[in-house]
């Protein structure tokens, strides 16, 4: 028999800490290292999604909710894109503020743990429809990001090519050299004025 799980209201930061803990419990040297913070408050800031604040534990695991944050984590937009790019990009993805040395562990962390949902998925459907379906899944991820490379790259074309209200840096450059020429020229138009009157 199976035993039962705490009776939580399910918010995104219960989903969120269940999600984390059964990647730190695959990793009792991830929980050693948070397990010093035992009592700090981590919050995220994903916009659009909602903030979620989780508590370090003395066991180094998380739980939803907390006081005042020793950590908060503002994730841009484009740590999604940064997710395919490696590492380094999704760091400099997110702004960090707070506790120095946690904001460390919780960017090592970041950086070392690695869901393995096709392992996962492999339990429960088998080995090889886990591979399949992963391998869709990345697919659509991979399109998706595309699109969204592709529609901005289109609407960026179209202000500055189409609409007008966008300028290319090219053009942006002429004119303004253009118009130090003019500047320069009016200066010295001046000076010969105030010399004849």
């Amino acid at each position: 028999m199976r035993p039962a799980l705490p009776s939580l209201e399910a918010t995104p930061a219960v989903a969120f800490c269940f999600f984390l803990n059964r990647l730190l419990d695959a990793e009792p040297w991830a929980r050693a290292r948070l397990a010093p913070f035992a009592g700090d408050a981590v919050e995220i800031r994903a916009r659009p999604l909602p903030d979620l604040r989780v508590t370090i534990t003395a066991q180094g695991r998380l739980e939803a909710g907390g006081g005042e944050p020793a950590l908060t984590l503002n994730v841009r937009p484009e740590a999604l894109v940064a997710l395919t790019r490696g590492e380094e990009a999704l760091t400099r993805a997110i702004d960090v503020s707070g506790n120095a040395r946690l904001a460390s562990e919780v960017m090592l962390l970041a950086r070392q743990l690695r869901w393995d949902a096709e392992e996962d998925l492999s339990r429960v459907v088998g080995d090889v429809a886990a591979h399949r379906i992963a391998a869709t899944v990345r697919g659509v991820a991979a399109w998706h990001v595309d699109v969204g490379r592709r529609l901005a790259e289109a609407l960026a074309e179209h202000a500055m090519e189409e609409a007008g209200l966008l300028v290319r840096r090219s053009e942006h450059e002429s004119h303004a050299a253009a118009l130090s020429a003019l500047s320069d020229a009016l200066a010295r138009l001046d000076k010969r004025l105030a010399r004849l009157a």
